[in-house]
């Protein structure tokens, strides 16, 4: 029998109509043939917005504790008792952090007198142990107490009393660690207060106090543990950093600068972010990177291109100093301990060099006026780097070729971004299907999300219509993996109720419990923890659309089948491996549907997968129903 669908994709069409003939759909996977699946397929893309590194992933958990960014101001900071609070300028803790807090007692004041810090929308308190640093100058010598407390019930969760000594002429450096009972909500904040007659008619000053919880793997200034293990089950496979627009600035100035972002958070001066609000810079090259480490994720490293989003463009000679920047954090990432830069990496806890394989010039240097210098920008800094490290892999920011060089340098691989209506996701359906193989080349679509409805309204929250039509286009990506070697959803994640940009991903905020992934979430998720090794081919009795699948295998011998139904009706489908050998007669089946608009929210997530076994055999089939509006992924184990 011909198929349908390989006609269609030889010609570059996919039909867009509905099947006139059935709904029900006989799919018969080969077990030869077919092409190579990239390894690193499904991952993730990560930039400060939404709050998603300070408030989000990044475990720190005080707002403004360093006084950075380009007006600070003294929220989210409340005096306690008798006490007034101050930003100062005149006490700094270090030449990066130029500001403290300064509590000041008036004379004759007793008691216990301090100040509290409401974190992002409050702090999280939860069940576990926390890790609790900050500085303090001025004269003291007596009892600090730690809480964390309801801001509105005054229940103390937990509490932590120390004995230090301080003096005028420096500051001191406290640490120390406290275990929390669990808070029913987010309406907590942290505070510190001391003997106020100790102060009375004088000040103290307190400097970058920072609150952890138990970290994922533990580390220390790492990640949450819990934002960690939730993306970990999405089995991704790589991580792009640090933008996004994030890494462009609003002027060369003010871009994301990789020597800013390493060693002792005192020495990080942090900066004013590419989406209204302060980054410290807490989570930084080397935090990336341990992410990656952790996680078993290849590091997708972005390096600024010259593009700033203020309009701010440095070209040919005024790119000298940038590419050498690019080359300087290449040599503390890579060099050896022998190298200045790569002893200096050691001098922070690294000796072994990291495993960069992956860099990509620039962010999106098709749109901000970039395309008509970005040729000569890339090839400066492709020269410039390729020269000293050939192994590793180049992606240009953009896929334009009227923004590209011609001829793009062999091996080169270049970044698509869409967002789209589900429409349009459908229609890219066969985006890649007849692009020109060229040896060594590859497609990385380093943004993608469904970011409004098909009449073009703005959707806050991932639909399951949404979903599905993303569910479409991922299936293309995989049917072509040989050729689109990466994809990774954007944004990964937002702090609820301060997020610039959605939808996203994932949410969170202060509340237990309020980890939530989003539909687009769980339709990742079911991608990606189901990969084979090689795109089989399939034949067809129908039509691609309402109903779209992409087959592969895994050298242990496990078939894998996904589906999408872009319709409203469910479709009847029967999977058959006629010459697949060895293989159980009970697969697995998973499903994700749900009303077109229906949507996960924060502590209310009604769509989800759903398992089932279905009966069958590889000559006979297996048979099922993938609703309207549907993902399902069957599973065909070795027996």
């Amino acid at each position: 029998m011909f198929s349908l669908q390989n006609i269609c994709r030889s010609l570059g069409l996919v039909s867009l109509v509905l099947s006139s003939l059935t709904n029900a759909a006989t799919l018969t996977v080969s077990t030869t043939g077919g092409n190579a699946s990239s390894p690193l397929l499904y991952g993730l893309m990560f930039e400060d917005i939404n709050n998603s590194g300070d408030g989000g992933i990044h475990g720190q958990l005080l707002k403004n504790n360093g006084f950075q960014g380009t007006s600070p101001t003294t929220s989210p900071y409340a005096a306690v008792g008798s006490a007034t609070i101050s930003r100062d300028t005149s006490n700094p803790l270090s030449s990066a952090i130029t500001s403290s807090l300064k509590v000041s007692v008036a004379s004759g004041t007793t008691g216990y007198v301090g100040f509290s810090n409401a974190g992002y929308n409050g702090v999280p308190v939860n069940l576990d142990t926390y890790a609790n640093y900050f500085w303090v100058k001025g004269a003291y010598s007596g009892i600090v107490t730690l809480e964390l407390v309801g801001a509105s019930s005054g229940i103390v969760y937990a509490s932590q009393n120390l004995t230090i000594t301080s003096t005028a002429s420096s500051f001191s450096y406290i640490d120390t660690t406290f275990a929390s009972t669990q808070s029913p909500d987010g309406n907590n904040v942290w505070q510190l207060t001391f003997d106020a007659s100790q102060v009375a008619g004088g000040s103290l000053w307190f400097a970058l106090p920072q609150l952890f919880p138990v970290t994922y793997h533990a580390r220390y200034n790492g990640i949450r543990l819990d934002v960690g293990n939730f993306l970990e089950a999405m089995n991704p496979s790589f991580l792009r950093f640090p933008g996004g627009n994030n890494l462009e600035g609003a002027s060369p100035a003010t871009r994301w600068k990789w020597n800013e972002t390493i060693g002792p958070v005192e020495d990080r001066p942090g900066r004013q972010g590419d989406w209204g609000y302060a980054n410290t810079d807490a989570l930084g090259l080397m935090e990336y990177l341990q992410w990656c480490e952790d996680m078993n994720l290849a590091p997708v490293l972005a390096i600024w291109s010259g593009l700033s989003l203020g309009g701010g463009i440095a070209s040919g000679t005024a790119l000298t100093p940038y590419v050498n920047d690019a080359l300087n954090e290449l040599e503390f990432l890579l060099g050896s301990t022998s190298t200045t830069l790569g002893a200096l990496r050691s001098s922070y806890g690294h000796p072994a060099p990291y495993n960069i394989t992956m860099l990509e010039i620039g962010n999106e240097d098709n749109l901000s006026s970039g395309c008509s210098t970005y040729a000569s920008r890339f090839t400066a800094f492709y020269n410039a780097i390729h020269a000293t490290y050939p192994s590793i892999t180049i992606i240009a920011s953009t896929t334009s070729s009227s923004c590209l060089p011609s001829p793009l340098p062999s091996g080169v691989w270049t970044d698509i971004h869409h967002y789209e209506e589900p429409h349009a996701f459908v229609s890219l359906f066969n985006e890649f299907d007849n692009y020109p193989r060229t040896d060594g080349y590859g497609i990385f679509v380093g943004e993608y999300a469904n970011t409004a409805d098909d009449s073009g309204a703005t959707t806050y929250w991932s639909t399951v219509q949404g979903a599905v039509s993303e569910a479409v286009y991922m299936i293309g990506l995989e049917r072509n993996s040989d050729l689109v070697k990466m994809a990774s959803y954007a944004p990964l994640l937002e702090h609820y109720d301060v997020a610039e940009w959605s939808p996203d991903l994932v949410g969170l905020d202060a509340r237990p419990g309020s980890l939530t992934g989003s539909v687009s979430y769980y339709v990742q998720k079911l991608f990606s923890t189901a990969r084979g090794n090689t795109i089989l081919p399939v034949t067809s009795d129908t039509a691609f659309n309402p109903l779209f699948w992409v087959a592969s295998s895994t050298t242990t011998g496990k078939y894998y089948v996904k589906l999408a139904n872009y319709g409203t009706t469910a479709q009847s489908v029967t999977i058959k491996i006629p010459n697949a050998s060895g293989v159980s007669a009970t697969a697995g089946l998973q499903t994700l549907t749900g009303g077109a608009t229906s949507s996960n929210y924060p502590l209310d997530v009604t769509v989800l997968p759903t398992s089932t076994t279905v009966s069958g055999s590889a000559s006979g089939g297996w048979t099922f129903s993938v609703p309207g509006y549907g993902v399902a992924v069957l599973t065909v184990s070795p027996a």
